[in-house]
């Protein structure tokens, strides 16, 4: 598939999708949020992908929404006081760094981000639904939204004090800075620093390690199950759905491989595939009835 703002390529089972707008700094547009939604589908129907890393082409990551477009911030015409929840929900009136970020929520293979260089405002809250973020000694974050007089978006005011707590995420947006990759790394926000030519092979070695050693339908109901259960309000539900999973894999080909495969002291082949053999009760978050019984009474 051809695309205009960002470039994809595949390779023994992990797809580098990278932002292509060296120009403008990899400045995100509708265009951009259109194609990487498409990438993170392709990505979801193909088997061969195992993980994915998102980096920037050039010296920075993502220098935010380009401000040069005319609907920068959201394509919505409405007034914003409609409290209709239908309006808000209808994709041509939400924010689009919002719909990319809640496309990298639904994903089921594991995503790396590669932070390359600077990234400020969507630059930096696209990573915040990606699973591992390491970066560059040369790379920038800030959640500068107040100093141009909007807020937070991309669901951040979800993502963020999950991450890194409450009262680091609002330091940070409070204060609108830009900061370095150390402070990142001590706020909690990525996982490690290297040099820029070491990076893409850190963010392969992580990737390499899922694709080699792990079953894909097992890393897909635990990307899901562990996203989604931040925001349970009882554990029970998470033992709920652990309980349903270990029944359903249990008695699966992949469990079968991985005993197998640790007794006999070899590398496992797993069988099941995310587009065949994902459990009959995914996606249970869709069920009616998951909502109504209150945990305490389970």
């Amino acid at each position: 598939m051809p695309f205009q703002t960002i470039t994809t390529e595949v390779e023994d089972g992990v797809m580098t999708l990278t932002l292509n707008r060296p120009d403008r700094l990899n400045a995100f547009n509708r265009r951009m949020m259109d194609e990487m939604i498409a990438a993170l589908d392709l990505a979801d129907a193909d088997d061969a992908v195992r993980a994915l890393i998102v980096t920037g082409a050039g010296r920075g990551f993502c220098a935010g929404v380009d401000l040069s477009e005319e609907d920068a911030f959201t394509a919505a015409k409405l007034d914003p006081a409609t409290r209709d929840a239908d309006v808000w929900d209808n994709p041509a009136n939400r924010d689009m760094g919002g719909m990319l970020a809640l496309r990298l929520f639904n994903c089921l293979k594991p995503v790396i981000a590669a932070v390359n260089g600077p990234s400020v405002g969507i630059g930096t809250t696209m990573q915040l639904p990606m699973d591992i973020r390491i970066a560059s000694e040369t790379a920038k974050f800030g959640f500068v939204f107040a100093r141009r007089g909007i807020v937070p978006e991309a669901a951040s005011s979800w993502f963020l004090p999950r991450i890194v707590g409450m009262s680091q995420a609002l330091e940070w947006c409070y204060t609108g800075r830009v900061f370095g990759a150390d402070e990142a790394l001590a706020g909690g926000l990525i996982r490690s620093v290297h040099a820029p030519d070491a990076l893409l092979d850190a963010a392969r070695t992580i990737a390499r390690e899922i694709a080699d050693t792990t079953a894909p339908v097992s890393i897909a109901l635990t990307r899901q199950m562990m996203w989604r259960m931040a925001g349970a309000d009882h554990p029970m539900r998470a033992h709920q759905i652990d309980s349903r999973a270990i029944a359903a894999r249990s008695v699966s080909g992949d469990a079968a491989e991985g005993v197998a495969s640790f007794l006999e002291k070899r590398a496992p082949v797993f069988p099941d595939r995310v587009t065949a053999q994902m459990p009959g009760f995914f996606p249970w978050w869709d069920e009616p009835e998951w909502h109504v019984k209150r945990p305490e009474e389970a």
